[in-house]
């Protein structure tokens, strides 16, 4: 059998704001809630993984990175230029405005009210 990751937790502050955040600037599918007591809120990433955010009292950031195809990270950069959300192309620099990320032709990094980073990566 395949390893393949399911579902991870996200810490927020809400978690219903900042799962229609991240799924409203990549273009995603929030889900309707899950969990026991319906306490996560997930979004569907691809077929195979949602990020299940979770309201939590003290959230720590984390780092939480995406390989897209070219038209994809366009419609992304589009997105974060439409809502002036800051974005970078380096981890210590996610408001820079640049795409020119270290590891591939385009990418980029921003952050949310949580502090989670996320970073979009594309091969051209």
């Amino acid at each position: 059998m395949t390893v393949t990751l399911n579902h991870t937790i996200v810490p927020a502050a809400d978690n219903g704001r900042a799962a229609r955040f991240f799924a409203d600037i990549m273009g995603l599918e929030c889900l309707p809630p899950a969990g026991a007591r319906g306490h996560f809120a997930p979004v569907r990433v691809n077929d195979s993984l949602t990020l299940d955010y979770m309201t939590a009292e003290d959230p720590q950031g984390l780092h939480l990175a995406f390989d897209v195809d070219p038209a994809t990270f366009d419609r992304i950069l589009a997105r974060l230029r439409e809502r002036a959300v800051p974005y970078g192309n380096h981890p210590t620099t996610p408001d820079n405005g640049r795409v020119d990320h270290p590891l591939c032709p385009r990418g980029l990094f921003f952050t949310d009210e949580n502090r989670h980073l996320y970073e979009v990566m594309s091969p051209e």
